[in-house]
């Protein structure tokens, strides 16, 4: 042992750093600040590695020492004293992670590139204004099945009766993740099945076939906004889902080709997805570009041009023309679907056309294009029958 507490203790600041060794690789690394380090030199796999054992004055000179010990312990049996502490440190980290609001965010955000953005955000969304404030500190190992079944009893109690079964399904997910990363034992979400009330399902009100004139004609007297008139106009003939309509890119159209190429990023299935674009879809695009054509968004934000429609924009246009309750945007792909297949098109046509797409992500890539002809031609048919409903 070369070293004492005094030598420790008075070694000076030099112009460029320097070593002073103890005995079988540990030494003192003294910096120009005057900062004093530990290191411990070692071999490992027939290369000359260091690891970092704290500083002086924190860790004193027997501090070191038994530091350096252990890590030669561990060099002994045969292991990477460097690798070892890594793996301590992210053991460390991860069991520091342990509340129910931290495991949901990581949980959210491992699930990011899966999910549409819109959708990640309202989870998120969901459990900061329903979950968060009730056991969002609480140790998520601790968590019991009435613990959790208080919280969604509250939602419940409500009657947003869909909204607590979501949150139920979405905490059952974020168990499992704390279980297969070493946080939790148990999903208590699994003993609560059957525990709420069921929801009431309600299927999107649609139009039928006889109550197309009378919309169309409407449509045509509508006295709001242009945009939001040609956005009605546009789904209808397109019966694309709202979300996906509302964030329509202008670099996703071509007009010469009349197609819309949607991203996969931006579709509810994760998959590309073609509109094939008839004439009178490619004239309301016209129509809208010296209106929108500046601007990223096809159908952007009225007050806030950079961002695109709001998703309530074509809602209230609908509540303007008298159909509150009566008819959704997303309820002109019902439309289009049963008045299709009721005029004998091909129900695989149909399906493809409205991106209700095969889950197994291999072959759904390749996918996207297909019965492209036959859904050109479906969709041209689509706009002239609805040509020919106006005018009824």
């Amino acid at each position: 042992m070369t070293l004492t507490d005094a030598a420790v203790r008075n070694a000076k600041p030099r112009e460029k750093p320097y070593k002073i060794f103890d005995a079988g690789g540990l030494f003192l690394w003294v910096q120009p600040s005057g900062g004093k380090w530990w290191r411990y030199k070692y071999r490992f796999a027939g290369k000359e590695k260091l690891l970092a054992l704290g500083s002086y004055p924190d860790i004193s000179l027997a501090d070191a020492r038994e530091r350096h010990a252990l890590a030669r312990k561990v060099l002994a049996s045969g292991n990477d004293p460097g690798e070892v502490k890594k793996d301590a440190k992210r053991l460390a980290l991860l069991n520091s992670v342990t509340t129910f609001e931290a495991l949901a965010r990581e949980w959210c955000e491992s699930r990011r590139h899966k999910w549409v953005t819109s959708y990640g955000e309202a989870m998120l969304t969901r459990l900061e204004s329903h979950v968060f404030p009730k056991i969002g500190s609480r140790p998520i190992a601790d968590i019991t099945a009435p613990e959790l079944l208080a919280v969604l009893r509250i939602v419940e109690s409500t009657g947003a009766l869909d909204l607590a079964q979501r949150l139920l399904q979405a905490s059952g997910q974020i168990f499992r993740y704390a279980i297969a990363t070493g946080r939790a034992e148990r999903n208590p979400a699994v003993d609560l099945r059957g525990a709420l009330k069921p929801p009431v399902r309600k299927h999107q009100a649609y139009l039928k076939a006889d109550e197309l004139p009378e919309y169309l004609q409407k449509l045509d007297a509508y006295d709001g906004s242009l945009q939001t008139k040609l956005a009605l106009k546009f789904l209808l003939l397109t019966f694309v889902r709202t979300g996906e309509l509302r964030g329509a890119e202008w670099k996703e159209i071509n007009l010469d080709e009349a197609v819309w190429r949607i991203p996969a990023e931006r579709m509810k299935m994760r998959s590309p997805h073609i509109v094939p674009l008839s004439r009178q879809a490619v004239d309301v695009l016209r129509e809208l570009h010296p209106l929108t054509g500046q601007w990223r968004f096809v159908f952007p934000n009225q007050h806030k041009p950079s961002g695109c429609m709001s998703e309530n924009t074509m809602l209230f246009g609908l509540y303007r023309m008298g159909y509150h309750s009566k008819a959704t945007g997303h309820g002109f792909r019902s439309t289009a679907s049963t008045i299709l297949n009721e005029h004998g098109f091909s129900p695989d046509v149909i399906e493809r056309q409205l991106a209700h797409v095969e889950r197994n992500q291999v072959r759904a890539a390749y996918n996207h294009a297909q019965y492209l002809p036959e859904r050109r031609e479906m969709m041209q048919w689509w706009a002239d029958f609805i040509d020919q409903m106006a005018i009824r």
